[in-house]
């Protein structure tokens, strides 16, 4: 295939781990990524590269670095480099990517290198032992570029409600799937723990996984003392692992700059497509929970930009922070949830910094392919299955010529929408929901779904203790409640 010189490709992909029990051992997130950095450089096999950066593009997270791009400039002497750093959200790895490759593809820039990276495990184990960590943040450094839209999870009734948090919001969306495909609540955990056990697999053979050991279903799925249950059904193990000090690098440039530079071409990924979209900014306003228009539009897009099908995909990773993410992109996408669906292991196993997991995977993906040669698709998801990146890579230049990349949003916000009624009082329908345990593994409340005698949605929440129980018995999604004035559920 003959290509354009300006093809993006990633000459050089690095993660690291630190698996350190002393917290002032522990490198600092700015540390990491510097070493992330370097190691990218090394893997490109051009050490010197990292003078020549055009841009250092840092993936935010939990730590306050004002321009964190500039103190790993400053470090790896690229003194000319201008600096980038995103807002807050799964999804923005994989867009800060697609975004750059435009760039390159363009003719804007030639080299850069994206990087994140968390040291959350080390800062948890300082405050539990009430140890100082070293601070390496320069203070004076004005703030850096922003990258990316402000996340927002919920809205004032939402949050109210309720929907304030993953681990309580994305068992509600894996209640929708089960109603919708007429699971009995057991059938739907052994299944769900399955898919899990999959991954898990993975993970165990992920020498940069957070959890490296392969777990049964049965594992998986039973709550004991070391795994509790946390928002029924899910398990601790069927949860994102934020407890990790990761970081990962990934150098791209254009194919032209890669040649000059002399890394041979075996180590050259190409990216082939990418494609962005967003789902209704409230989860109150999804026509259908367990669906996703975003993904959908935006898989079918970026496959056919890339001049592919998911039948000629050798790897994927779709985003993984709980089982109903990764049922929901399986199925709007076309995938099979039999085949392997992770090359990391997922954000449960592998390990979730913060945003920055997709930037894990991609640097996973390039070292896969280039010990499998095919093309891998990686979806990066932020919110509640709400912002949607993701692309196509490969061994061979793209079937186009070109990187191309498109933000199908107009055909997604043409699909159907839900109303919310935030006001409604009296009779609904239960159209999902989680039992959201305490920290000693007992049931304490559940987030419900509901849709009112018109058909529009709310939310309401229970404490009762005997409802509680039922709920993780008996389906009842589809039963008859009462809201009342506060928002509690009556049945």
């Amino acid at each position: 295939v003959r290509y354009d010189p300006r093809t993006p490709v990633i000459v050089g992909a690095a993660q690291v781990t630190d698996r350190i029990e002393d917290p002032t051992a522990a490198r600092t997130p700015l540390e990491l990524m510097v070493d992330a950095v370097r190691s990218a450089a090394v893997d490109a096999g051009a050490p010197t590269v990292l003078r020549g950066l055009e841009l250092i593009a840092v993936v935010g997270g939990l730590w306050s670095y004002p321009d964190p791009g500039r103190q790993i400039a400053q470090r790896i002497g690229a003194d000319r480099t201008a600096t980038l750093l995103t807002e807050f959200s799964g999804h923005i790895p994989q867009a800060l990517i697609n975004h750059i490759a435009g760039r390159i593809q363009a003719g804007d820039l030639s080299m850069a290198v994206v990087c994140g990276g968390e040291a959350n495990r080390a800062a948890r184990r300082a405050r539990r032992t009430a140890t100082e960590r070293r601070r390496d943040l320069d203070p004076l450094l004005p703030p850096a570029e922003r990258f990316g839209p402000p996340l927002v999870m919920s809205d004032d009734a939402e949050s109210e409600r309720g929907v304030l948090a993953p681990a309580f919001v994305y068992p509600v969306i894996d209640s929708a799937i089960r109603h919708a495909r007429g699971e009995t609540i057991e059938e739907h955990r052994d299944r769900i723990s399955a898919l899990w056990a999959g991954l898990s697999v993975v993970a165990s053979q992920n020498p940069h996984a957070a959890r490296q050991e392969a777990l049964t279903a049965a594992e998986i799925k039973e709550p004991t003392d070391g795994n509790r249950m946390v928002g029924f059904p899910y398990t601790v193990a069927m949860n994102a692992n934020n407890n990790v000090d990761q970081a990962s690098a990934v150098i791209v440039c254009s194919a032209e700059r890669a040649r000059e530079l002399g890394v041979p071409i075996d180590q050259w990924i190409f990216i082939h497509a990418g494609a962005m979209s967003t789902d209704t900014a409230r989860l109150t306003n999804r026509h259908e929970l367990h669906r996703s228009p975003g993904i959908r539009h935006a898989g079918r897009r970026c496959l056919e930009l890339a001049h592919t099908s998911v039948d000629d995909l050798a790897h994927v990773d779709l985003y993984s922070c709980f089982p109903s993410s990764v049922q929901v992109s399986a199925y709007e996408l076309g995938l099979d949830t039999d085949r392997p669906l992770t090359v990391t292991g997922g954000l449960t196993f592998a390990g979730a910094p913060i945003n920055n997991y997709s930037g894990q995977a991609l640097a996973a993906m390039v070292h896969r392919l280039r010990d499998e040669p095919g093309r891998g698709l990686i979806h990066a998801n932020g919110g509640y299955v709400t912002s949607h990146a993701m692309a196509v890579y490969g061994n061979e230049p793209p079937p186009a010529g070109r990187f191309r990349s498109d933000h199908p949003q107009e055909p997604v916000d043409a699909e159907p929408t839900r109303a919310a009624d935030h006001q409604h009082v009296g009779s609904a329908t239960v159209e999902a929901y989680s039992v959201i345990h305490d920290r000693a593994g007992s049931p304490e409340w559940a987030l419900v779904a509901l849709r009112t005698p018109g058909d529009a949605r709310t939310w309401g929440r229970t404490t009762d203790p005997d409802l509680l129980s039922a709920m993780m018995v008996s389906e009842h999604a589809g039963q008859p409640v009462e809201l009342a004035p506060d928002g509690t559920v009556h049945v």
